[in-house]
């Protein structure tokens, strides 16, 4: 897979971190693949209508801040600007053409990608995020110190960080209505909502089968293409859609292998470099003070040397 500069910072920023961040890799890569078993989503951005009811339940499910009247969320002004996830909106849906006057736009809602690997549970630092077993990957805001690697090791730039208050950094994003899901609740506030049935929740394996028989079924309506099902290893969220998935905004070189695995060489070396980076500082150091006591020697005795007998210092 070949890496653009903009994923070479992200493994950068995945590998330049320290011991802990090599034990969550670890953690991460090593942890069971029940990936046909975890909860997941699908998202069909054929049906979509742009309603922008998913934003609403969203906000009104997970806060911090009141959504206010549903029916302010019909604004199609919105759609002028793209727009990404930020601390108050979890999930955003954009607009993505017409660019002819005989085709329909299509509209693209956006939230964490819950990876099957996530980059950013190997990026954090003090174990923030992790996998659950069943299926989101969720993020424990007591913990985090707002380093932020976890916005840059992300392949879908989804975690978004709180500027609201300078002593408690804490980055939000998409949760898939986890406490829901643990308690059995039902499915995640978005998909309960929408009126069109354009996000299906279920299990990722079900969720596969019937994005399959989907484009089966009509070959002409959607593209030979289920986004999220290798993708950086693979995700819970999957999309199926009409148009190439690049055209509507999705990264296109993400690559297939987990992000987590492109910085295992790496960081498998940041013990041993711990180790021995510092001995090769100490003894950088002690040679360029040898140099400089020689050197300070040297210019003491040429003074002295050229110094005439009886004469004034």
């Amino acid at each position: 897979m070949s890496l653009n500069r903009r994923q070479f910072l992200k493994c950068m920023g995945l590998a330049g971190v320290s011991t802990g961040a090599a034990a969550s890799t670890a953690e991460a890569s090593t942890a069971p693949h029940a990936g046909n078993d975890w909860h997941a989503m699908l998202t069909d951005l054929t049906l979509c209508v742009g309603c922008r009811k998913c934003e609403w339940a969203c906000r009104k499910a997970n806060g911090p801040t009141d959504p206010g009247p549903i029916d302010a969320y019909d604004d199609p002004s919105v759609f002028e600007q793209r727009r990404r996830t930020n601390s108050i909106s979890l999930t955003v849906v954009n607009r993505v053409g017409p660019t002819r006057d005989d085709e329909k736009p299509t509209f693209v809602k956006s939230q964490c990608m819950h990876c099957c690997e996530p980059a950013c549970a190997s990026a954090c630092l003090v174990g923030a995020y992790r996998k659950s077993k069943l299926g989101p990957v969720i993020y424990d805001e007591s913990v985090c110190i707002g380093c932020r690697y976890c916005m840059v090791a992300c392949p879908f730039d989804m975690p978004a960080f709180s500027y609201n208050s300078p002593t408690r950094p804490a980055i939000h994003k998409c949760t898939m209505c986890f406490e829901r899901l643990a308690k059995g609740d039902g499915a995640p506030a978005c998909a309960s909502i929408c009126p069109v049935e354009a996000i299906t929740f279920g299990k990722r394996s079900e969720l596969l089968a019937l994005a399959r028989r989907k484009i089966a079924a009509e070959p002409k309506r959607y593209v030979n293409h289920i986004f999220g099902e290798y993708e950086a290893g693979g995700t819970c969220w999957l999309y199926i859609a009409g148009r190439p998935f690049e055209e509507l905004g999705f990264p296109a070189n993400v690559g297939t292998r987990p992000y987590p695995e492109l910085t295992k060489g790496l960081l498998s070396a940041v013990p041993f470099i711990q180790v021995i980076w510092p001995a090769v500082l100490m003894g950088a150091y002690a040679f360029s003070h040898r140099r400089e006591t020689a050197t300070s020697a040297n210019d003491a005795r040429d003074t002295t040397e050229g110094t005439e007998p009886g004469s004034e210092s």
